[in-house]
């Protein structure tokens, strides 16, 4: 059986959706921010300011690469779908589920997390927020197999409806 990957927006769910399967399914879950923080040797947020965000897609690609070869449940970043390449390695995988939420529920969780600061939205408006979330709406639901809705939902929910959905590992 294949992994499971999440893939989503900022703050669709993938960390806490991600660990809940984890534990549910008694395997290991793979966060893409943890994995990039350890390869990169410093916060997501400090590589964006110096080496910008064409430098930390190539790294997010190579980690993606690696983390296909992983068992497990593997939370990518929201910006995994922009390159090409990612989306074509997505799309050949048979569990790929879209965690997918209303913007203005990103904008109020991204907004409440202190604890994950997010390079993308720490200075913008929801309005700009917006303009970065929109563009990436068709690419989520072309890499993916499978689209759950967690808009107002119970992560308990959510780890129902995918068990439902994919082929558990």
């Amino acid at each position: 059986m294949e992994n499971i990957i999440l893939i989503g927006f900022m703050g669709a769910g993938k960390t806490t959706i991600g660990r809940l399967l984890a534990q549910k399914l008694n395997t290991q879950q793979h966060d893409f921010d943890e994995i990039l923080v350890r390869q990169i040797g410093m916060s997501i947020a400090d590589y964006f300011d110096a080496y910008g965000s064409e430098s930390f897609c190539k790294i997010e690609t190579r980690v993606l690469q690696q983390s296909l070869q992983l068992t497990g449940i593997i939370s990518t970043g929201g910006g995994i779908v922009l390159k090409k390449e990612n989306r074509l390695y997505l799309q050949n995988r048979s569990n790929v589920v879209y965690l997918k939420a209303d913007l203005d529920e990103l904008v109020h969780r991204v907004v409440l997390d202190k604890r994950n600061v997010r390079p993308l939205a720490t200075s913008k408006s929801p309005d700009e927020i917006r303009e970065v979330y929109l563009p990436r709406l068709p690419l989520y639901e072309e890499s993916a197999k499978f689209i759950v809705d967690t808009t107002k939902r119970l992560p308990e929910e959510i780890v129902l409806e995918i068990l439902e959905k994919v082929e558990v590992i």
